[in-house]
């Protein structure tokens, strides 16, 4: 059984999210703020959590990042702000999802199965490090290099850069890195990719010109 933390200062969109989270086997917790749910995740193990953005206390922005520190749990952000700025910033700190208000809770539900299940997939059993130049990427440990410096990517950033180190040299669709990368339940639209691979090049530094746009086709990990 999968244990969510629900962290709203709404009582109503928690009662709402426990209904139907129950419903399809999750155990859930509750939290109000977000202090309290650091507390939380630092003494319990949770699969995934569930942060408003709008709280007293610490807003689930600072809240994700604080939990960012200690542990890779996959967050889904939940907010009535539909500003770009807003997913970005999400994304950027660490969030694997960000729903906005109001949701369809069966929608939500699949968001929660997809991100558990591709956060749940087993590691390779071998380990296995790839460099290109200066650019050194850890697929077993899941960490990155940059010039010999760990850089600090999302768990999104991750999946999106192991994926296209894996194809590099081949022409990958829009379509093929949403169905591959979020899966074929995705819900989102192709601004969030185009936003993970803003956010990851960022990220990469100089070593962003490894990822090459392919106008009206997609993108290509191309290290020369």
């Amino acid at each position: 059984m999968y244990r969510i933390l629900v962290v709203d200062d709404d009582e109503k969109t928690r009662a709402l999210i426990r209904k139907y989270a129950e419903f399809e086997g999750f155990e859930i917790e509750e939290s109000a703020d977000g202090m309290a749910a650091i507390e939380l995740c630092r003494k319990k193990k949770f699969d995934l959590i569930m942060l408003d953005i709008m709280m007293p206390e610490l807003d689930g922005f600072s809240a994700c990042k604080e939990i960012r520190k200690f542990s890779q749990v996959p967050v889904i952000m939940l907010s009535a702000r539909r500003d770009e700025y807003d997913r970005i910033h999400g994304f950027e700190i660490g969030a694997d999802d960000y729903v906005t208000k109001p949701f369809s809770p069966k929608e939500l539900m699949m968001r929660i199965q997809a991100v558990i299940r591709r956060c749940t997939m087993s590691a390779p059993p071998h380990k296995e490090i790839l460099a290109f130049d200066g650019l050194k990427i850890d697929f077993t440990g899941r960490m990155v290099f940059v010039n010999d410096k760990k850089i600090s990517l999302s768990p999104k950033e991750y999946e999106l850069l192991f994926y296209m180190v894996r194809n590099r040299g081949i022409a990958l669709t829009r379509e093929k890195l949403i169905n591959d990368v979020w899966g074929y339940d995705f819900f989102g639209d192709d601004r969030t990719l185009d936003t993970h691979i803003k956010l990851l090049r960022k990220s990469l530094g100089e070593y962003s010109r490894y990822i090459v746009t392919l106008r009206g086709v997609g993108y290509r990990f191309e290290a020369c």
